[in-house]
Formats: C-alpha cells, sequence, structure tokens
C-alpha cells in the first residue's frame, strides 16, 4: 500500500524534508546561541558597572584597539589636560534627570588625545557651573567607552550647538573641534570631584540586551516553527496519498474535491447494478421512448385523442 513511496515525486519530497529539517534547526540554534551570547554580555557588563568604581584599572594601551571584552572595563591613562578647550555635551539623562556631561582631553606623552568624561551636572550647559580641571601631569582612571553614533541615546547630530558644546562624544565630532589627534574612544571617571556626579557606563551597540537581541530570539522561534511546519506538511501529502492507494486496493473509484465519487465511476441508479429490476418495455434513463399510433373507428378511420371523446 505504500508503494506510491517510491515514485520520483514522493523521492523529491523525501529529499526536501531531508535538508529543510536539519538546516532549520541549524538556523535556529545558531540564532539562539547569538541571544545567549547578548545575555552573557549584558551580565557581565552590569556586573562591571557594579564593580567599575572599585576595579583595578589597567594601562590604557593593554585594552586598545576596543573589542567586546575591552568595553566597559577600566583604564588608566597619564597626562595633562587641555585646560584651554572645556567642552559641555549637553541633553543627557543620568537616572532621569537631564543635564550635561562635562568633558575635557587629555593630552598624553605618545599617541592621540583622550577624551575624559570627568561627570554630570544637572540643569542646561553653563560653564560658569563647572569645576576647573587639575593642572599637571595626571594620572586618570574610568571606564572604557566606544565613540557614539547618530544612534546612541542623547546624541544630538543636528549641530548648530554653541562654542565649546559637542552633540557626540567621537573622534568624528573632535576632529573639527581641536587641532590635534583624538582617540576613538573615550572613558567615564567613576569618582569625579564634587559636585560632578558620574556618568554610567552604556553597553557598546551590538552587546547588550536591545531590540536586535530579542530579534535573534524571534528568528529562533521562526526557525523551528518551520521544522513543525515541514513534517506537518509531510504528513498530511502521506496520509492522503496513502487514503488514496487504500481505495485503489479496495477497488473504490476516486473521490472529487468534495468528497463524492466521480460521476464516470459511480453505479447508476434505477438500473442493473442497483439491484432494481426494470419492466419489461420501461425505457431506461436517455432513451426517448417511441410515440405509440392512436385507434382506429368501425370505418377504419384513425381517430385523434380529442376526437374520441
Amino acid at each position: 500500500m505504500y508503494r506510491f513511496l517510491l515514485t520520483p515525486r514522493w523521492w523529491g519530497i523525501n529529499l526536501f524534508v531531508a535538508l529543510a529539517i536539519p538546516v532549520c534547526l541549524s538556523m535556529g540554534t545558531w540564532q539562539l546561541s547569538r541571544f545567549e551570547a547578548r545575555v552573557d554580555s549584558h551580565q557581565q557588563q552590569e556586573k562591571a558597572a557594579e564593580r567599575a568604581a572599585d576595579a583595578t584599572p589597567e594601562p590604557l594601551a593593554d585594552l586598545l584597539p576596543l573589542t567586546t571584552e575591552t568595553v566597559g572595563r577600566t583604564a588608566e591613562a597619564t597626562g595633562r589636560y587641555d585646560t584651554g578647550r572645556p567642552l559641555l555635551v549637553p541633553d543627557r539623562r543620568v537616572d532621569g534627570e537631564r543635564g550635561f556631561y562635562v568633558l575635557t582631553l587629555l593630552r598624553t606623552d605618545s599617541g592621540p588625545a583622550l577624551p575624559v568624561v570627568r561627570g554630570w551636572l544637572p540643569g542646561d550647559a553653563d560653564p560658569a557651573k563647572v569645576p576647573a580641571p587639575p593642572g599637571g601631569e595626571v594620572t586618570v582612571a574610568g571606564v572604557l567607552q566606544v565613540s557614539e553614533t547618530e544612534g546612541s541615546a542623547g546624541v544630538n547630530p543636528a549641530g548648530g550647538l554653541p562654542e565649546g558644546q559637542l552633540g557626540m562624544i567621537s573622534a568624528a565630532a573632535l576632529v573639527n573641534v581641536v587641532p590635534y589627534d583624538v582617540r576613538d574612544a573615550w572613558i567615564t571617571v567613576q569618582r569625579p570631584e564634587a559636585p560632578l556626579r558620574p556618568v554610567p557606563p552604556v553597553a557598546a551597540a551590538g552587546t547588550g540586551l536591545d531590540l536586535q537581541a530579542f530579534q535573534n530570539l524571534g528568528y529562533t522561534a521562526e526557525w523551528f516553527a518551520f521544522v513543525g511546519f515541514v513534517l506537518f506538511m509531510w504528513f498530511r501529502l502521506f496520509r492522503r496519498d496513502a487514503e488514496l492507494a487504500r481505495d485503489a486496493a479496495l477497488g473504490l473509484p476516486p473521490e472529487d474535491p468534495t468528497g463524492r465519487r466521480t460521476p464516470e465511476n459511480a453505479p447508476a441508479t434505477g438500473g442493473p447494478a442497483s439491484g432494481e429490476p426494470r419492466e419489461v418495455g420501461d425505457p431506461g434513463e436517455g432513451v426517448t421512448p417511441e410515440p405509440r399510433e392512436a385507434p382506429e373507428d368501425a370505418a377504419g378511420r384513425t381517430r385523434s385523442p380529442s376526437g374520441a371523446a
């Protein structure tokens, strides 16, 4: 009854199923691993942020270039603050309160200058509120961060800010502000001088539990759902062809889409196949009966039915 499985059509169906299921499972597992990696990265960054103030700083050169593993670690650099070019980053929120970042560039003995967010102050960006940076050579420690982009939270890419203010912390934004090279990374000090408040570190794009991470989880569900759909369609086709093969083995005619037997194979009603006898002289279906002759009168003339009355 299952010899239909040996037909070329079913060879193609089974080959497709045999290839589709492993592919869908592997893609779903890969998407799930990406989501789990995001979860692990998010947990590591939360732990690093909690102990950032007490973390042992590492030399900045050892943490560059930036990777997903080095972002969020505490870096240390030695140099002199550029006190002649203080910068403010307006419209930044800390704990839901609006304020501004205090940004100062640290000129190191080797390599480009390092942007340092010394802290945050509430209210509008006002240079009069900002304490002066320390003079002379200093050693600064802070959490290493990647450069901001136009999609980063709080960024103002439109420009048009007053002199001394910056909408985005990045080397591309600073290239027209200072006459020297700037590193494409920055640090946020976690133990600032009063009245500055520390700026919490943020997760790098593509490493935390953002929308992209939950898209990976959604893709995982879709790939696993495809596996179930492939199995369902294979079973449905198999059951249909098995029923057709069983009916053919029993000598039953095939059914039309409405579930009725096809007319060319269905037995005729009122005939020998139905078991009902047919009287002699009784015309069968589709046979036109011959007209009967009208009776004649005594004179030998044919009478019409009206005349007979």
